[in-house]
Protein backbone atom coordinates (compact mmCIF):
# COMPACT_ATOMS: atom_id res chain seq x y z
CA UNK A 1 0.00 0.00 0.00
CA UNK A 2 1.72 3.54 -0.92
CA UNK A 3 2.06 5.76 1.77
CA UNK A 4 0.74 9.07 1.20
CA UNK A 5 2.83 11.13 3.70
CA UNK A 6 6.13 10.64 1.55
CA UNK A 7 4.43 11.52 -1.77
CA UNK A 8 5.18 14.66 -3.64
CA UNK A 9 4.76 16.37 -6.37
CA UNK A 10 6.98 17.93 -9.31
CA UNK A 11 5.75 20.96 -10.98
CA UNK A 12 7.37 21.91 -14.56
CA UNK A 13 8.19 25.74 -15.37
CA UNK A 14 6.95 26.63 -18.61
CA UNK A 15 9.47 28.44 -21.17
CA UNK A 16 6.97 31.65 -22.44
CA UNK A 17 7.72 32.70 -25.36
CA UNK A 18 7.84 37.12 -25.95
CA UNK A 19 5.17 36.40 -28.93
CA UNK A 20 2.81 35.32 -26.05
CA UNK A 21 3.57 38.03 -23.64
CA UNK A 22 2.99 40.27 -26.20
CA UNK A 23 -0.01 38.73 -27.82
CA UNK A 24 -1.67 38.89 -24.06
CA UNK A 25 -0.52 42.99 -23.64
CA UNK A 26 -2.64 43.36 -26.93
CA UNK A 27 -5.37 41.72 -25.68
CA UNK A 28 -5.67 43.99 -22.63
CA UNK A 29 -5.10 46.89 -24.72
CA UNK A 30 -7.93 46.11 -26.79
CA UNK A 31 -10.25 45.36 -24.19
CA UNK A 32 -9.78 48.65 -22.17
CA UNK A 33 -9.96 50.20 -25.79
CA UNK A 34 -13.44 48.86 -26.13
CA UNK A 35 -14.43 49.70 -22.78
CA UNK A 36 -13.46 52.99 -22.72
CA UNK A 37 -15.16 53.57 -25.91
CA UNK A 38 -18.48 52.31 -24.73
CA UNK A 39 -18.57 54.01 -21.99
CA UNK A 40 -17.97 57.51 -24.03
CA UNK A 41 -20.87 56.36 -26.26
CA UNK A 42 -23.25 55.55 -23.28
CA UNK A 43 -22.42 58.94 -21.47
CA UNK A 44 -22.85 60.66 -25.44
CA UNK A 45 -26.18 58.92 -25.48
CA UNK A 46 -25.59 56.40 -28.51
CA UNK A 47 -27.10 53.58 -27.25
CA UNK A 48 -30.67 55.40 -26.75
CA UNK A 49 -32.82 55.67 -29.79
CA UNK A 50 -34.16 58.23 -31.64
CA UNK A 51 -37.39 57.95 -32.81
CA UNK A 52 -37.53 57.69 -36.66
CA UNK A 53 -39.73 60.30 -37.71
CA UNK A 54 -39.50 59.93 -41.38
CA UNK A 55 -38.14 63.64 -41.03
CA UNK A 56 -38.50 65.37 -44.64
CA UNK A 57 -35.98 66.49 -46.44
CA UNK A 58 -34.37 70.52 -45.38
CA UNK A 59 -37.16 70.72 -42.49
CA UNK A 60 -36.31 72.36 -39.48
CA UNK A 61 -36.59 70.76 -36.25
CA UNK A 62 -38.08 71.93 -32.69
CA UNK A 63 -34.87 70.41 -30.82
CA UNK A 64 -35.76 71.88 -27.64
CA UNK A 65 -39.65 72.92 -25.83
CA UNK A 66 -41.01 73.52 -22.38
CA UNK A 67 -44.69 74.16 -21.58
CA UNK A 68 -47.28 73.36 -23.70
CA UNK A 69 -45.88 74.30 -27.99
CA UNK A 70 -48.11 72.97 -30.56
CA UNK A 71 -47.59 72.79 -34.47
CA UNK A 72 -50.39 73.25 -36.82
CA UNK A 73 -49.29 71.13 -40.19
CA UNK A 74 -50.17 72.70 -43.13
CA UNK A 75 -51.11 70.11 -45.34
CA UNK A 76 -53.23 68.49 -43.19
CA UNK A 77 -54.74 71.13 -40.70
CA UNK A 78 -53.86 68.48 -37.90
CA UNK A 79 -53.09 70.38 -34.20
CA UNK A 80 -50.04 68.27 -33.09
CA UNK A 81 -49.12 68.67 -29.50
CA UNK A 82 -45.34 68.83 -29.42
CA UNK A 83 -43.88 65.75 -26.68
CA UNK A 84 -40.63 65.12 -28.28
CA UNK A 85 -37.83 66.49 -30.68
CA UNK A 86 -40.08 66.64 -34.07
CA UNK A 87 -39.94 68.71 -37.58
CA UNK A 88 -41.26 72.00 -39.22
CA UNK A 89 -42.06 72.34 -42.60
CA UNK A 90 -43.18 74.92 -45.21
CA UNK A 91 -46.24 76.60 -44.04
CA UNK A 92 -46.35 74.84 -40.71
CA UNK A 93 -47.30 76.86 -37.71
CA UNK A 94 -45.82 77.11 -34.43
CA UNK A 95 -47.53 77.90 -31.35
CA UNK A 96 -47.01 78.76 -27.70
CA UNK A 97 -49.27 79.33 -24.87
CA UNK A 98 -48.83 81.32 -21.85
CA UNK A 99 -46.37 78.35 -20.22
CA UNK A 100 -44.68 77.20 -23.51
CA UNK A 101 -41.16 78.58 -25.53
CA UNK A 102 -39.38 76.29 -27.95
CA UNK A 103 -36.23 76.04 -29.36
CA UNK A 104 -36.14 75.41 -33.83
CA UNK A 105 -33.07 74.85 -35.51
CA UNK A 106 -32.90 75.56 -38.95
CA UNK A 107 -31.10 74.42 -42.19
CA UNK A 108 -28.55 77.42 -42.83
CA UNK A 109 -27.48 76.92 -38.65
CA UNK A 110 -30.19 80.13 -37.57
CA UNK A 111 -31.48 79.24 -34.57
CA UNK A 112 -35.63 80.65 -33.40
CA UNK A 113 -36.56 81.10 -29.94
CA UNK A 114 -40.03 81.20 -29.67
CA UNK A 115 -41.67 83.03 -26.76
CA UNK A 116 -44.34 82.12 -24.84
CA UNK A 117 -47.67 83.19 -26.10
CA UNK A 118 -46.33 83.64 -29.45
CA UNK A 119 -47.45 82.23 -33.31
CA UNK A 120 -45.05 81.92 -36.36
CA UNK A 121 -45.66 80.45 -39.57
CA UNK A 122 -42.85 78.54 -41.62
CA UNK A 123 -42.87 80.27 -44.73
CA UNK A 124 -39.77 78.85 -46.50
CA UNK A 125 -37.13 75.94 -45.53
CA UNK A 126 -35.42 75.06 -48.55
CA UNK A 127 -32.08 74.08 -49.83
CA UNK A 128 -31.82 75.83 -53.56
CA UNK A 129 -29.19 75.15 -56.19
CA UNK A 130 -26.88 75.17 -53.16
CA UNK A 131 -28.15 77.78 -50.99
CA UNK A 132 -30.50 77.38 -47.61
CA UNK A 133 -33.65 79.81 -47.33
CA UNK A 134 -35.06 80.20 -44.90
CA UNK A 135 -37.98 82.19 -43.78
CA UNK A 136 -40.68 82.89 -40.97
CA UNK A 137 -43.33 85.40 -40.15
CA UNK A 138 -44.28 86.41 -36.89
CA UNK A 139 -48.05 86.62 -36.38
CA UNK A 140 -48.47 87.57 -32.69
CA UNK A 141 -45.48 87.75 -29.80
CA UNK A 142 -41.80 87.04 -29.83
CA UNK A 143 -39.52 85.29 -31.54
CA UNK A 144 -35.46 85.60 -30.86
CA UNK A 145 -32.94 84.85 -33.80
CA UNK A 146 -29.28 84.22 -33.42
CA UNK A 147 -27.81 83.07 -36.66
CA UNK A 148 -23.43 82.73 -37.00
CA UNK A 149 -21.29 82.89 -40.61
CA UNK A 150 -24.37 83.33 -43.45
CA UNK A 151 -22.98 81.84 -47.13
CA UNK A 152 -23.52 84.50 -49.49
CA UNK A 153 -26.04 82.30 -51.23
CA UNK A 154 -28.56 81.90 -48.51
CA UNK A 155 -30.88 84.10 -46.53
CA UNK A 156 -32.48 83.91 -43.76
CA UNK A 157 -35.58 86.15 -43.56
CA UNK A 158 -38.28 87.33 -40.82
CA UNK A 159 -41.44 89.07 -41.62
CA UNK A 160 -43.38 91.13 -38.67
CA UNK A 161 -46.19 93.74 -39.34
CA UNK A 162 -45.25 94.95 -42.93
CA UNK A 163 -41.72 94.50 -42.98
CA UNK A 164 -39.43 91.67 -44.12
CA UNK A 165 -35.96 91.74 -42.62
CA UNK A 166 -33.10 90.21 -43.52
CA UNK A 167 -30.95 88.93 -40.77
CA UNK A 168 -26.95 89.24 -41.27
CA UNK A 169 -24.30 86.90 -40.35
CA UNK A 170 -23.32 87.08 -36.53
CA UNK A 171 -26.59 88.53 -35.34
CA UNK A 172 -28.58 88.16 -32.28
CA UNK A 173 -32.02 89.87 -32.86
CA UNK A 174 -35.80 90.17 -31.58
CA UNK A 175 -38.81 90.24 -33.27
CA UNK A 176 -41.85 91.46 -31.59
CA UNK A 177 -45.45 90.80 -33.53
CA UNK A 178 -48.66 92.92 -32.05
CA UNK A 179 -51.95 90.97 -33.59
CA UNK A 180 -54.24 93.10 -32.67
CA UNK A 181 -52.39 96.81 -33.80
CA UNK A 182 -50.42 94.99 -36.46
CA UNK A 183 -47.34 96.35 -35.15
CA UNK A 184 -44.07 95.51 -34.49
CA UNK A 185 -41.04 96.07 -33.29
CA UNK A 186 -37.11 95.12 -33.83
CA UNK A 187 -34.25 94.67 -31.04
CA UNK A 188 -30.83 94.11 -32.39
CA UNK A 189 -28.09 93.13 -29.93
CA UNK A 190 -25.85 92.25 -32.13
CA UNK A 191 -25.22 92.18 -35.95
CA UNK A 192 -27.59 93.77 -38.09
CA UNK A 193 -30.46 93.46 -40.11
CA UNK A 194 -31.61 95.08 -43.53
CA UNK A 195 -34.89 96.07 -43.49
CA UNK A 196 -37.40 96.35 -46.24
CA UNK A 197 -41.04 98.06 -46.17
CA UNK A 198 -42.62 99.20 -48.98
CA UNK A 199 -39.55 98.50 -51.47
CA UNK A 200 -37.05 100.90 -49.34
CA UNK A 201 -34.70 99.07 -47.49
CA UNK A 202 -33.16 100.26 -44.35
CA UNK A 203 -29.85 98.77 -41.91
CA UNK A 204 -31.01 97.91 -38.52
CA UNK A 205 -26.97 98.01 -36.64
CA UNK A 206 -25.89 96.57 -33.46
CA UNK A 207 -28.19 97.98 -30.44
CA UNK A 208 -30.45 99.73 -31.78
CA UNK A 209 -34.11 99.74 -31.55
CA UNK A 210 -37.17 100.60 -34.49
CA UNK A 211 -40.71 99.75 -34.42
CA UNK A 212 -42.93 99.11 -37.12
CA UNK A 213 -46.62 100.89 -37.50
CA UNK A 214 -48.99 101.97 -40.35
CA UNK A 215 -46.31 100.13 -43.00
CA UNK A 216 -44.17 102.97 -41.84
CA UNK A 217 -40.47 101.89 -39.75
CA UNK A 218 -40.04 104.23 -37.06
CA UNK A 219 -37.13 106.51 -36.05
CA UNK A 220 -34.45 104.40 -34.96
CA UNK A 221 -33.40 104.72 -31.75
CA UNK A 222 -30.39 103.08 -29.49
CA UNK A 223 -31.74 99.97 -27.82
CA UNK A 224 -32.89 100.41 -24.18
CA UNK A 225 -31.63 97.82 -21.89
CA UNK A 226 -33.81 96.05 -19.38
CA UNK A 227 -33.86 97.80 -15.56
CA UNK A 228 -31.30 96.53 -13.09
CA UNK A 229 -32.85 94.67 -10.18
CA UNK A 230 -31.42 95.35 -6.71
CA UNK A 231 -33.54 94.23 -3.95
CA UNK A 232 -34.24 91.26 -2.80
CA UNK A 233 -30.58 90.31 -4.23
CA UNK A 234 -30.98 87.18 -6.49
CA UNK A 235 -31.54 83.77 -4.62
CA UNK A 236 -31.67 85.56 -1.13
CA UNK A 237 -33.26 84.31 1.68
CA UNK A 238 -35.78 85.91 3.95
CA UNK A 239 -36.75 84.52 7.42
CA UNK A 240 -40.12 84.02 8.46
CA UNK A 241 -41.03 83.94 12.35
CA UNK A 242 -44.51 83.72 11.65
CA UNK A 243 -47.31 85.12 9.52
CA UNK A 244 -45.21 86.17 6.56
CA UNK A 245 -43.13 89.08 5.72
CA UNK A 246 -42.95 92.31 3.89
CA UNK A 247 -40.75 92.28 0.93
CA UNK A 248 -39.15 95.51 -0.34
CA UNK A 249 -38.60 95.31 -3.99
CA UNK A 250 -36.73 97.80 -5.78
CA UNK A 251 -34.56 98.37 -9.47
CA UNK A 252 -32.46 100.94 -11.13
CA UNK A 253 -33.42 102.41 -14.30
CA UNK A 254 -31.47 102.15 -17.93
CA UNK A 255 -29.25 104.88 -18.52
CA UNK A 256 -29.95 105.57 -21.97
CA UNK A 257 -33.18 107.14 -22.27
CA UNK A 258 -36.00 108.76 -19.88
CA UNK A 259 -38.05 106.08 -18.53
CA UNK A 260 -41.59 106.74 -18.22
CA UNK A 261 -43.31 104.27 -16.38
CA UNK A 262 -42.35 100.19 -15.56
CA UNK A 263 -44.25 96.67 -15.08
CA UNK A 264 -43.54 94.42 -12.57
CA UNK A 265 -44.26 91.09 -12.10
CA UNK A 266 -44.02 88.55 -8.93
CA UNK A 267 -44.66 84.95 -9.50
CA UNK A 268 -44.45 81.65 -7.82
CA UNK A 269 -43.15 80.06 -11.01
CA UNK A 270 -39.96 80.83 -12.97
CA UNK A 271 -41.58 81.00 -16.11
CA UNK A 272 -44.48 83.52 -15.07
CA UNK A 273 -47.01 80.92 -15.75
CA UNK A 274 -50.23 82.90 -15.62
CA UNK A 275 -51.69 81.02 -12.67
CA UNK A 276 -48.38 81.72 -10.57
CA UNK A 277 -48.58 85.39 -10.65
CA UNK A 278 -48.94 87.56 -7.56
CA UNK A 279 -48.38 90.63 -8.85
CA UNK A 280 -48.83 91.90 -12.16
CA UNK A 281 -48.48 95.72 -11.63
CA UNK A 282 -47.98 98.32 -15.33
CA UNK A 283 -47.79 102.12 -15.79
CA UNK A 284 -45.74 102.53 -12.31
CA UNK A 285 -44.07 105.49 -12.47
CA UNK A 286 -41.42 105.11 -9.66
CA UNK A 287 -38.99 101.90 -8.55
CA UNK A 288 -39.70 100.58 -5.72
CA UNK A 289 -42.51 98.42 -4.46
CA UNK A 290 -43.53 96.81 -1.24
CA UNK A 291 -45.73 93.32 -0.93
CA UNK A 292 -46.41 92.32 2.54
CA UNK A 293 -47.57 88.97 4.16
CA UNK A 294 -45.44 86.40 1.82
CA UNK A 295 -45.71 83.33 3.11
CA UNK A 296 -42.26 80.69 3.24
CA UNK A 297 -41.59 79.57 -0.34
CA UNK A 298 -39.61 80.72 -3.83
CA UNK A 299 -40.90 83.47 -5.65
CA UNK A 300 -39.54 85.05 -8.56
CA UNK A 301 -39.76 88.84 -9.93
CA UNK A 302 -38.50 90.91 -13.04
CA UNK A 303 -39.27 94.17 -14.38
CA UNK A 304 -39.51 96.25 -17.94
CA UNK A 305 -39.45 99.65 -18.16
CA UNK A 306 -40.66 101.68 -21.31
CA UNK A 307 -39.20 105.07 -22.39
CA UNK A 308 -40.73 108.74 -23.14
CA UNK A 309 -40.37 107.88 -26.91
CA UNK A 310 -42.49 104.73 -26.48
CA UNK A 311 -39.33 101.89 -26.45
CA UNK A 312 -40.03 98.98 -24.37
CA UNK A 313 -37.40 96.96 -22.99
CA UNK A 314 -36.96 93.36 -23.01
CA UNK A 315 -37.77 91.77 -19.34
CA UNK A 316 -34.45 91.45 -16.93
CA UNK A 317 -33.33 87.92 -16.40
CA UNK A 318 -35.67 86.92 -13.28
CA UNK A 319 -34.25 87.28 -10.01
CA UNK A 320 -35.40 85.19 -7.29
CA UNK A 321 -35.97 85.03 -3.62
CA UNK A 322 -36.84 82.11 -0.65
CA UNK A 323 -39.13 82.93 2.46
CA UNK A 324 -37.42 80.39 4.90
CA UNK A 325 -38.73 79.24 8.35
CA UNK A 326 -36.05 77.85 11.09
CA UNK A 327 -34.74 74.81 10.19
CA UNK A 328 -37.18 71.61 11.88
CA UNK A 329 -34.11 69.23 10.86
CA UNK A 330 -36.84 67.42 8.10
CA UNK A 331 -34.97 64.47 6.49
CA UNK A 332 -34.89 64.73 2.28
CA UNK A 333 -34.67 62.26 -0.06
CA UNK A 334 -35.72 61.15 -3.36
CA UNK A 335 -37.27 57.84 -4.00
CA UNK A 336 -38.65 56.52 -6.99
CA UNK A 337 -36.62 58.34 -9.82
CA UNK A 338 -37.11 57.75 -13.49
CA UNK A 339 -36.17 59.94 -16.24
CA UNK A 340 -37.39 59.38 -19.92
CA UNK A 341 -35.75 60.83 -23.17
CA UNK A 342 -38.28 62.90 -25.42
CA UNK A 343 -36.01 63.42 -28.12
CA UNK A 344 -32.46 65.48 -28.77
CA UNK A 345 -31.19 66.98 -25.31
CA UNK A 346 -34.95 66.82 -23.48
CA UNK A 347 -35.93 64.76 -20.61
CA UNK A 348 -38.92 64.10 -18.11
CA UNK A 349 -37.92 63.43 -14.82
CA UNK A 350 -40.24 61.79 -12.14
CA UNK A 351 -39.78 61.16 -8.55
CA UNK A 352 -41.68 61.12 -5.11
CA UNK A 353 -40.36 63.40 -1.88
CA UNK A 354 -42.28 64.91 0.85
CA UNK A 355 -45.08 66.96 -0.10
CA UNK A 356 -44.96 70.61 -0.91
CA UNK A 357 -40.86 70.62 -1.71
CA UNK A 358 -39.26 72.71 -4.23
CA UNK A 359 -38.29 70.60 -6.71
CA UNK A 360 -35.41 72.21 -8.55
CA UNK A 361 -32.96 71.26 -11.81
CA UNK A 362 -31.36 72.59 -15.20
CA UNK A 363 -33.18 76.18 -14.52
CA UNK A 364 -36.83 74.33 -14.04
CA UNK A 365 -38.73 74.22 -11.06
CA UNK A 366 -41.83 72.60 -9.63
CA UNK A 367 -43.64 71.53 -6.39
CA UNK A 368 -44.48 68.22 -5.08
CA UNK A 369 -48.06 67.37 -5.26
CA UNK A 370 -49.84 65.89 -2.32
CA UNK A 371 -48.86 62.22 -2.51
CA UNK A 372 -44.87 63.77 -2.91
CA UNK A 373 -44.72 62.99 -6.66
CA UNK A 374 -42.94 65.41 -9.07
CA UNK A 375 -42.74 65.69 -12.81
CA UNK A 376 -39.86 68.21 -14.39
CA UNK A 377 -39.74 68.55 -18.30
CA UNK A 378 -35.76 69.71 -18.97
CA UNK A 379 -33.48 70.72 -21.75
CA UNK A 380 -29.51 69.42 -20.72
CA UNK A 381 -27.00 68.53 -22.60
CA UNK A 382 -25.09 66.27 -20.36
CA UNK A 383 -26.23 63.16 -19.38
CA UNK A 384 -26.44 63.77 -15.52
CA UNK A 385 -28.25 66.62 -13.42
CA UNK A 386 -28.13 68.12 -10.31
CA UNK A 387 -31.75 67.89 -8.42
CA UNK A 388 -32.26 70.71 -5.73
CA UNK A 389 -34.95 69.62 -3.32
CA UNK A 390 -35.81 71.88 -0.36
CA UNK A 391 -39.17 73.41 1.52
CA UNK A 392 -40.31 76.60 2.83
CA UNK A 393 -37.92 76.23 6.26
CA UNK A 394 -34.46 76.63 4.38
CA UNK A 395 -33.81 72.73 4.43
CA UNK A 396 -32.02 70.96 1.43
CA UNK A 397 -30.94 68.28 0.08
CA UNK A 398 -28.68 67.88 -3.54
CA UNK A 399 -28.96 64.60 -5.82
CA UNK A 400 -26.56 64.25 -8.75
CA UNK A 401 -29.08 62.07 -10.93
CA UNK A 402 -28.20 60.04 -14.32
CA UNK A 403 -30.32 60.86 -17.27
CA UNK A 404 -29.37 57.66 -18.79
CA UNK A 405 -31.27 55.44 -16.15
CA UNK A 406 -32.71 57.80 -13.85
CA UNK A 407 -29.89 56.27 -10.59
CA UNK A 408 -29.08 58.68 -7.96
CA UNK A 409 -24.96 58.70 -8.43
CA UNK A 410 -24.58 60.67 -5.35
CA UNK A 411 -25.88 62.74 -2.72
CA UNK A 412 -24.90 66.00 -1.46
Amino acid sequence: MEDNKYRKFYVDWWNIRNSTIYSVIAVVIILLALGGGAWWASRHNWFIDTPDQNVPKDAARIVSFEGDVRIIRAATRETIVVKSETFVTAGDTIQTMADGRATVQNIDGSVFYVKPNSAMVVKVSTSLFGGKDVRLTVNDGQVNVKTSDQPQDSKNIVEVADSENRVLSNTDASFNADSQTNGGEIRISRGGVETTIGGEKTTISENEFASVNNGKLSAREKLLAPPRPVAPANSAQIPDSGGGVSVAFSWQAPEENPIASYYLQISKSPIFAADSILVDKSSMTTREFRLAGISPGTYYWRVKATSVSGQTTNWNDAWKFLVVRPSDNVSIDATNVQVERVGGNVYILTGRTLPGMSVRTAGRDTFAGPDGSFRLQISSPSVETAVEISDDRGNRRGFIVSLRNGSILRRY
